[in-house]
């Protein structure tokens, strides 16, 4: 039986055409060292690298 692992779904999106989606690290705490640019560019999801796409949708058989 297929399941869903729900810690994979909590993180990861996939997207109309496909692609898998990711939030950026590092936005949680000491945001007042970082910069204004790295918080705004943080906001955005990116692509997952594709050599980790596979184990991601591995353990999401009915796309999240």
């Amino acid at each position: 039986m297929l399941k869903t692992n729900k810690a994979v779904r909590k993180r990861f999106k996939i997207s109309a055409r496909g692609k898998i989606l990711r939030q950026r690290a590092g936005r949680r705490h000491l945001a007042g060292s970082k910069k204004a640019k790295k918080s705004r560019a943080h906001r955005r999801a990116v692509e997952v690298h594709f050599t980790d796409a596979q184990r991601v949708t591995r353990n999401l058989p009915f796309g999240g």
